[in-house]
């Protein structure tokens, strides 16, 4: 059996291209341990460790109507100004319960319910690795990366009994365009939990260990969008809100992803698809799911991981955000 650990990075409708990745991979016959996820990866990674197969999350994706997630409440329904009323009270132009409550039936329909669901036995009483599945989320109140389930012990609840759904809702909440998820500190002060991309949207480096002789590798999943530079066309403030939060996502990571983190990821590139394009069409997301499995093909064809760890484990230097992360953990 060869096992890996899998990162998705976020980056909303363009997440298409991470499933056909993950189908080349499951066909190869690798086995998932520990998986994580920001935002849009965070549902693929969800889906995943709640036992779903490949064909299974592609036909949820096709079957999906993007547009039904942009659910509107009561005060988006008023003429002319019923949007800015919903971003001044409630943060947020969309709800988000449609997503929130279809993942948790997706999530229900494997016997997935919390965490505690997902706890790995023999990782049990190792923090670090005792659920399967992880998600990135930020709180903007705090200013700090969120791991969950096991950072949600900061407002005193049991990370086993964290609502798996509730969590993949943090990681994918767009600031602006859906409302932030509220949790009160144990002063009683309110934390605004957000997107995770804000702060890391491609964490590949989470699940390793520290050592130089890893008993299996992580494959991250990144979306390289071709036309970032291309000019988000702006027409109003919902497009100018979607353009805002694209811009941010999409040159978060894109830039500079260091060696040893590039070499173990999958590249896949996005034909220029926007993280808000939830009116994508079933060609753009055929296009999608194929540039993923294409990716996939191409990384196995020359990934070695005896050559990887003499190359970049040896050393072993962590990466900058890897060692604030270690650092915030310590405090």
């Amino acid at each position: 059996m060869k096992k890996i650990d899998a990162v998705f990075e976020g980056g909303g409708v363009k997440g298409i291209g991470l499933v056909g990745a993950f189908s080349v991979i499951e066909e190869a016959g690798y086995t998932l341990q520990n998986i994580a996820g920001t935002s849009a990866g965070a549902i693929v990674a969800a889906l995943i460790a709640a036992g779903y197969n490949a064909a299974e999350v592609k036909k949820i994706v096709e079957d999906l109507n993007f547009n039904q997630i942009m659910d509107e409440g009561w005060e988006d329904k008023i003429p002319l100004v019923g949007r800015f009323i919903s971003l001044i009270h409630e943060k947020g132009i969309y709800e988000g319960v449609f997503f929130e409550n279809l993942i948790r039936k997706l999530l229900a329909d494997k016997n997935i319910y919390t965490f505690k669901d997902l706890i790995i036995e023999d990782n049990k009483d190792n923090p670090r690795y005792r659920y399967k599945l992880q998600v990135i989320a930020s709180d903007l109140t705090a200013g700090r990366m969120m791991v969950l389930p096991r950072d949600i012990a900061r407002f005193g609840i049991d990370p086993d009994d964290m609502d798996v759904a509730q969590a993949v809702r943090m990681s994918m909440s767009i600031p602006f365009f859906f409302e932030p998820v509220q949790l009160k500190d144990s002063d009683g002060k309110d934390h605004y939990i957000v997107d995770g991309g804000l702060l890391s949207n491609y964490p590949v480096w989470l699940f390793d260990d520290g050592t130089a002789d890893p008993a299996w590798p992580t494959f991250g999943y990144n979306l390289v969008d071709p036309d970032q530079n291309e000019p988000h066309p702006i027409n109003g403030p919902i497009s100018m809100f979607k353009a805002l939060f694209s811009t941010m996502m999409e040159a978060h990571d894109a830039r500079y992803i260091e060696a040893q983190h590039f070499v173990r990821t999958i590249p896949i590139p996005t034909g220029g698809v926007h993280t808000t394009e939830f009116d994508i069409s079933a060609e753009k997301k055929a296009a999608l799911y194929e540039s993923g499995r294409e990716a996939a093909r191409q990384f196995l064809a020359t990934w070695d991981f005896e050559e990887y760890k003499q190359q970049f484990r040896a050393s072993q230097v962590p990466s900058r955000t890897q060692r604030l992360w270690t650092e915030a953990e310590e405090a």
